[in-house]
């Protein structure tokens, strides 16, 4: 059973007619309120979350705090054509002691935004990164190899799991590509890929 669905924006590609149609209407959707707003109309709860607001899971004694992060999806003419987007910080405390903070940095390009990010939180403990490159109409919307790296400048994780790369012929960057970047700019033993079925853990204290 899941607790929530953490949504960085309403895509196809990452929530389609089958979470439409499978998923419990039950379970809270967090995400931007212009996805949120579609999502109510299909029957979904939850809450849209502005740039730097939050919602607070609770069981027991134990809290995940889901922060929404500032995120852009394209730059230029495309900016009025995609939907707005957020990352996310989900920080998971004990007895209200932070034990593990991770980003998700949803489908967003680098950017002085990240540099935000790390200033309001120096210490994150894994990013999971979405990557791929992907080109619409000759623009750049998803981070490629390059920007990754950047974003490993921007935010100096120790654990980088790559994700959403290889799943469209949109997609222009690979994974073999970032990591060999990732290698050069010396960030080679922070990249943990992850392949399909596999189970990679993000957690860095017990």
């Amino acid at each position: 059973p899941l607790d929530a669905v953490v949504l960085s924006h309403l895509h196809g590609d990452h929530f389609d007619r089958v979470a439409r149609r499978g998923l419990s209407r039950e379970v809270p959707m967090l995400t931007t309120p212009h996805a949120f707003r579609r999502l109510s109309r299909y029957g979904f709860h939850g809450v849209g979350l502005p740039p730097w607001t939050d919602h607070l899971l609770v069981r027991g004694r134990e809290e995940l705090r889901v922060e929404a992060l500032p995120g852009v999806h394209a730059r230029g003419v495309l900016t009025r054509l995609l939907p707005p987007v957020m990352g996310s910080l989900m920080e998971h405390r004990v007895e209200g002691e932070v034990r593990t903070r991770i980003y998700v940095s949803g489908d967003t390009l680098t950017g002085d935004h990240l540099d935000e990010i790390t200033a309001r939180y120096p210490r994150i403990d894994a990013a999971v990164v979405h990557l791929g490159g992907t080109r619409v109409l000759l623009h750049t919307v998803t981070m490629d190899a390059d920007q990754g790296v950047d974003l490993m400048r921007r935010i100096p994780v120790p654990t980088v799991v790559p994700v959403h790369h290889d799943d469209y012929r949109v997609f222009r960057s690979s994974l073999a590509d970032f990591v060999h970047r990732a290698e050069r700019a010396g960030f080679a033993g922070r990249v943990r890929p992850v392949v399909r079925g596999q189970t990679v853990s993000l957690l860095t204290k017990t």
